[in-house]
């Protein structure tokens, strides 16, 4: 009875990513992706000073313009992003991950992650994907640490930046997020 609900609980969240995934999501128009997430990274390090200093810093930073996030006690989450390495892209990766637990509501929002080493973007580009929580050591910015953040005082191999929060998800759930390269 236990691993029935477990399975069932997996296809529900499944189902939920799946339905988020627009038809179009597979076939995405690269340039205009990349156009996107270039404008994104730009608004970024012009309004957080933390972000302009590590984008100097970094090897790479790939870039998630817009995730589509939603649950209701079943979870999931969805988007597209670009890698740029010198300022050119080079790689694409979506991300996307299935949650669970007490939470409800729908959201997008963006997030760049600057690798700061040449490890951070071979774990990136490992043949399975990249598991967030799992290899290098990821620290999300917020607007209170962004405020000390220098290249300085930058020591770990990743930091991620969420920007442009639009919609409502609360509630606290168990979560997975992987990024996978795009052929």
């Amino acid at each position: 009875m236990q691993a029935l609900s477990q399975s069932r609980r997996i296809s529900v969240a499944a189902l939920l990513v799946a339905l988020l995934v627009p038809a179009g999501a597979f076939a995405a128009d690269r340039s205009a992706l990349t156009i996107e997430a270039r404008n994104a990274l730009q608004r970024l390090t012009s309004t957080v000073p933390a972000a302009k200093a590590l984008s100097g810093r970094a090897v790479a930073v790939v870039v998630f313009p817009k995730v589509t996030k939603a649950g209701l006690g079943f979870g999931g989450q969805y988007g597209d992003g670009v890698l740029f390495k010198g300022g050119k892209p080079v790689a694409y990766y979506n991300t996307s991950g299935a949650s669970f637990g007490l939470q409800a509501g729908a959201q997008t929002y963006g997030y760049a992650m600057f690798l700061m080493n040449e490890q951070a973007v071979a774990a990136l580009g490992a043949n399975e994907g990249f598991e967030v929580g799992v290899g290098p050591s990821v620290v999300v910015v917020d607007q209170g640490m962004a405020k000390t953040v220098t290249t300085t005082t930058a020591t770990n191999d990743i930091y991620a930046f969420i920007f442009g929060q639009k919609g409502l998800m609360a509630g606290v759930g168990v979560q997975g997020n992987k990024i996978t390269r795009l052929d």
